[in-house]
């Protein structure tokens, strides 16, 4: 398995004084590095943002998180059902022809599609089955959210019996797809996944092998974990923000959003005005339960229990502050 895993250290743009560079802002991670030339003078970073950044590295480095191989036929499973295909382009040759697609995952993770005739990418598969298919998490609005690309080799289902299991999966994620009875449709399937290339956000990226992405299983967690998230960021955004801080003591951030919620936690996009500095800085963190959760129930006590930890931590930090004095 070759992954790439770039969770080191804290980018120090993420925390930096006024005045230093802002073209990252939205980066948490100090790898990969891109040069940056100044004209200003190097400033120094104040010592306690620089034991913050170590305790977060070091918290996110230990935050237990699906994995990649669960992660991406994650992703793909509980996806809006929408993607971006990218095809040989018989009328273009040596270009790419993109398409935003329909699909619906069967069983083992394989895209499934059905195209018209005269759809452009039904002609290019049909010259050269060799495509990529680009999916974007459910919750994506950025960079610093999940996407998956594969690649491999769309083709023809022609058995009638795989034809109507195609059916029924794709209807399960587009009930309303009525073409799916025309004459002039035909289904298509990824039966060759040649490639697999997964981006969780900033600092996390890598490969699987189509044998580790068809024998991964969806996480159950996150087929209900966008509801979740919805309720409490509309509703008890400040207990995540208490979670948050009490996760990485000194993190105090003026908003935190859910963004997905699994078996093993939740990543949230954290919104922070980093110290001697007035521009406010945004960065996804991992927040892991304190186990792995099994149902939806069990979600809810978990959360409850770590509001509470959260809230006696806090309330707590008062007297042992006057006990000092």
């Amino acid at each position: 398995m070759k992954y790439l895993t770039a969770l080191t250290s804290i980018l120090a743009v993420a925390f930096a004084p006024s005045g230093a560079s802002r073209h990252a802002s939205t980066q948490l991670y100090n790898a990969p590095r891109h040069e940056v030339r100044s004209s200003g003078a190097a400033q120094e970073m104040d010592p306690e943002e620089m034991k913050l950044q170590a305790a977060l590295a070091e918290h996110q480095q230990n935050a237990p998180k699906l994995g990649f191989p669960t992660d991406v036929r994650t992703l793909v499973q509980y996806n809006h059902g929408f993607a971006v295909m990218s095809t040989n382009s018989k009328a273009n040759p040596g270009f790419p022809g993109g398409s935003v697609v329909g699909f619906a995952p069967d069983e083992l993770g394989r895209p499934i599609f059905i195209f018209s005739g005269m759809s452009s990418h039904t002609q290019d598969l049909l010259a050269d089955p060799r495509c990529s298919v680009t999916i974007a998490s459910k919750e994506f609005k950025g960079a610093a959210d999940g996407r998956v690309n594969l690649m491999g080799k769309v083709t023809l289902i022609k058995g009638g019996d795989e034809k109507e299991a195609a059916k029924a999966a794709y209807l399960a994620k587009h009930p309303g797809a009525f073409w799916v009875d025309f004459g002039d449709f035909n289904w298509f399937r990824m039966d060759e996944i040649e490639s697999v290339r997964f981006v969780g956000g900033f600092a996390r990226a890598g490969s699987i092998t189509a044998e580790e992405y068809t024998n991964a299983k969806p996480d159950l967690v996150s087929e209900f974990g966008g509801a979740i998230a919805s309720h409490m960021n509309d509703d008890h955004m400040d207990s995540t923000i208490a979670m948050v801080a009490h996760a990485i003591p000194g993190l105090e951030v003026s908003e935190a959003v859910i963004t997905s919620v699994d078996s093993l936690g939740m990543y949230v996009k954290c919104t922070r005005t980093p110290r001697a500095s007035d521009q406010p800085q945004q960065f996804k963190i991992r927040l892991p339960f304190p186990r792995k959760i099994e149902d939806r129930k069990d979600v809810k006590n978990v959360i409850v229990e770590m509001t509470r930890a959260a809230a006696a931590a806090s309330a707590a930090e008062p007297a042992a502050t006057a006990t000092e004095e």
